[in-house]
């Protein structure tokens, strides 16, 4: 249903008041959104423990080691965030080959020649900040939807790697079909650090992802933020340029 919202006009001393119509758009079907705070929830999880088992502290003491199993807490958090994030990781495939075309697979790659004249639209507009933005990509725009891709890619990488690390310690089905990557990295410590690498990558990832959501969410002001919670997003109908 069309909205409509004041735009204020400057004027030679007054302000005119111009009706601009937005309509709404429902964009983040509800298994996308479930899956993008759950993702958030155990990358969280994730980034923290694992931080915490490379980098052990004593946050508690105790005179004998059985009065105290704080550390068992955070590999067992860590071990049940990563079984989540993978099969949440799975729905969320799925999920781009049957929900709409804004979760569509294909709205992560740059198929089109327009999709690539955007990524350098939007360089030059959000980074270089040498023209004005044109028109708002109603979903993500293409060069939020490469990254994403890119970042799919870490997110595999970083469960190949998890799950390698875990095979020497699991005799479990899962974790043991990747006992072949640890020879391949060079050992369990070539294995450790290119895991140790991407949650430094994660780390980075959600401060410029939460960052920019704010940031396009003041300047275009068409609830980006709020979309991911209730799926909405508002586009401009008519301009009164």
């Amino acid at each position: 249903m069309p909205m409509s919202t004041p735009n204020i006009v400057a004027g030679s001393g007054s302000r005119d008041v111009q009706p601009v119509e937005y309509r709404r758009i429902y964009v983040w079907e509800l298994p996308v959104r479930a899956y993008h705070w759950i993702n958030a929830i155990t990358l969280v999880a994730l980034c923290v423990t694992g931080y915490l088992i490379g980098a052990p502290i004593r946050a508690f003491y105790a005179a004998e080691a059985y009065q105290q199993y704080w550390f068992g807490w955070v590999r067992f958090i860590h071990f049940l965030a990563a079984f989540i994030y993978v099969f949440n990781f799975l729905a969320r495939l799925y999920w781009g080959f049957v929900g709409n075309k804004y979760s569509h697979w294909n709205a992560f790659f740059p198929l089109k020649k327009s999709q690539r004249q955007e990524i350098v639209d939007v360089i030059k507009a959000d980074v270089l900040e040498t023209k004005l933005h044109g028109p708002i990509s109603t979903g993500h725009n293409a060069l939020a939807g490469m990254i994403y891709f890119f970042t799919f890619l870490a997110f595999v990488a970083q469960t190949i790697t998890g799950f390698a690390l875990y095979s020497s310690m699991s005799n479990s089905w899962l974790p043991r079909m990747f006992t072949w990557i640890v020879p391949l990295l060079g050992g369990d410590s070539g294995v450790r650090f290119w895991h140790h690498t991407f949650l430094w990558f994660f780390v980075t990832f959600v401060i410029v992802h939460v960052y920019l959501a704010f940031y396009h969410d003041y300047i275009e002001g068409r609830g980006t933020v709020s979309s991911i919670i209730g799926g909405w997003k508002f586009e401009r109908e008519k301009s009164d340029d």
